[in-house]
This record gives C-alpha cells, sequence and structure tokens, in this order.
C-alpha cells in the first residue's frame, strides 16, 4: 500500500475527505519524525512503537573486492509491534 492507497483507505473508514486524510497524515508523519529527532518514543497502545537506538561504529567487508570498510555510527528508527497488530496479522 503506498501513501496515496493509505490516505484512501483513510477517508473511507473515517469518513473524511481525501485532503482532511492527507493533512491528517502528514500531520501524523512530521509530529513523529519531530519526536523522534528529539530522542522521544511515540507509542500508540496496540498498534505499536516507535523509538531511534544508536548503532555503534563497526567494521564491514566490501563484497566486490573483500576489503575491509568502516562503518561509522548511527542512529536508527526501531517500530515494535503492539499485541494487537501482532494478533491480527496472525
Amino acid at each position: 500500500m503506498n501513501k496515496a492507497e493509505l490516505i484512501d483507505a483513510i477517508a473511507s473508514e473515517s469518513n473524511l475527505t481525501k485532503a482532511d486524510a492527507k493533512r491528517a497524515l502528514d500531520a501524523f508523519i512530521t509530529t513523529t519524525t519531530s519526536a523522534l529527532k528529539n530522542g522521544t518514543r511515540v507509542a500508540l497502545v496496540g498498534f505499536g512503537s516507535f523509538s531511534v537506538s544508536e548503532r555503534g561504529a563497526r567494521t564491514g567487508r566490501n563484497p566486490q573486492t573483500g576489503a575491509e570498510i568502516k562503518i561509522s555510527a548511527k542512529k536508527v528508527v526501531k517500530f515494535k509491534a503492539g499485541s494487537e497488530l501482532s494478533d491480527a496479522v496472525k
């Protein structure tokens, strides 16, 4: 499902116009992104939670040449599904 299909689904499920559904989805994305940038965890009970964690620097290998390369540390976004979402997917 892409963003346009998600907007259509939100609009039909919530009886909103497509424009209102797009604004709501964009607001969710903007707010979640801002919170994660600040290191805040975003938890939606039953659905799941978004968080940021540090991935440490490590040594990797170039698969073409086999040469060692240094991979720098970075922050990554993690999503952990909630119990209701996990049960619905089973």
